[in-house]
């Protein structure tokens, strides 16, 4: 046998590669499984997006080699985007790099920055991938805390009576991934200080912007951030393209060069179709989302219904594409949610998967129909 390299022994199989396989194997069997577990979108990109698309196919140019970079147009209509949106001005030209999908941009920037042994400060719960791309590279996951008291942002005055020297990078998701909850501008530019009195890059994960959310923010706004700051965002929520694979970083030039270093031996451009329909995208009128929303909140309202059902508490005021759910007391979430899929045939995220401070916690995906929702309502009752 040839074995394999140790890094890894410092990660396990995606939980959504494995659970997934579970659940597909119930299916094959003939059971009626509802899948409230992943954040997979089941509505269409707009139409202009797909026609734009299939026209690009069409040209002279489409299935050649791309530019590592992007096409020009796809990085001016970022910046139109970021700036229109977000009250952000970026060079098209040095401060964006478009990306296979954002998840991608997780390892890239990891890759740049970290060295073995470094230290990582991670969000629990947070994102999976974040812990696992650290340990890949053989540098050191350092997790801070987050609780419903403090409305599940950082406690940067804890954070700094810990040891930093050793800290490189650290990530933020917001709105939060998986809770929901919502930044502040005070909050980020607290962030920011902090980040420059620590010599630490923050990277904020925001995919999840315009999706029952009112008011889109970015780190990248506040005065000073893009020092020691960059911004990866997605088009695979906000308009439903989450198999086109189009993300992005943002920030300053010099990162955004090192960055290049690092993705132009990785791949060889994004398809050329994929780049036009992405544009189109960028350009979508605020009736694009008033309508993409207006879908979500129905499915929330259902979900909320869902969560009742379960005897879970839930808050309302919250972003994103899921609903996280506190369980009854003394439950754990692992046994939880087998029970609902053993007996209910309906699939729902443990909270645990986020880490440790997910515990007691589960988590609903809105990418289901209405009569999907409803049904799951009905088994549970």
């Amino acid at each position: 046998m040839i074995e394999v390299a140790n890094r890894l022994h410092t990660v396990e199989e995606y939980y959504f590669s494995k659970k997934l396989r579970e659940v597909n194997l119930l299916k094959a069997a003939g059971k009626p499984i509802i899948n409230l577990g992943i954040g997979s979108p089941d509505l269409q990109p707009p139409q202009k997006v797909v026609s734009a698309m299939i026209e690009g196919m069409e040209d002279a140019s489409a299935h050649k080699y791309q530019s590592y970079q992007g096409l020009p147009e796809l990085r001016e209509a970022m910046a139109e985007f970021y700036r229109e949106q977000f009250q952000v001005h970026l060079s098209p030209m040095t401060e964006i790099l478009p990306l296979i999908g954002s998840k991608e941009g997780i390892m890239h920037i990891s890759m740049t920055y970290l060295n073995e042994d470094d230290e990582v400060l991670i969000p629990n719960p947070g994102y999976p991938t974040y812990q696992s791309v650290t340990r890949l590279l053989g540098a050191k996951p350092i997790f801070y805390e987050l609780d419903e008291s403090n409305n599940w942002m950082p406690n940067i005055t804890a954070l700094e009576k810990q040891d930093l020297t050793k800290v490189k990078l650290m990530w933020i998701s917001y709105p939060h991934m998986p809770t929901g909850a919502q930044a502040t501008y005070k909050m980020y530019q607290e962030l920011v200080d902090f980040a420059r009195r620590n010599k630490i890059l923050i990277v904020n994960d925001n995919p999840y912007s315009f999706i029952l959310n009112d008011a889109p923010k970015s780190i990248l706004k506040v005065t000073g951030a893009k020092d020691v700051c960059l911004e990866l965002n997605s088009l695979s929520k906000t308009f439903n393209m989450a198999g086109w694979r189009v993300g992005m970083v943002l920030g300053d030039g010099e990162h955004i060069a090192n960055i290049l270093k690092v993705k132009s031996n990785m791949d060889s451009g994004m398809f050329y179709g994929i780049q036009k329909g992405a544009i189109e995208a960028l350009r979508c009128s605020k009736l694009w989302y008033l309508s993409l929303n207006s879908v979500y909140e129905r499915r929330r309202e259902l979900i909320w219904k869902l969560a009742d059902a379960l005897n879970c508490t839930y808050d309302k005021n919250t972003s994103g594409l899921f609903v996280w759910a506190k369980l009854p007391p003394f439950t754990k979430a692992e046994e939880f949610i087998d029970v609902v899929l053993k007996n209910n045939h309906v699939f729902i995220t443990p909270g645990t998967i986020f880490g440790s401070k997910g515990e007691g916690y589960i988590r609903f995906s809105l990418c289901a129909s209405n009569e999907d929702i409803e049904e799951a309502i009905q088994r549970v009752l």
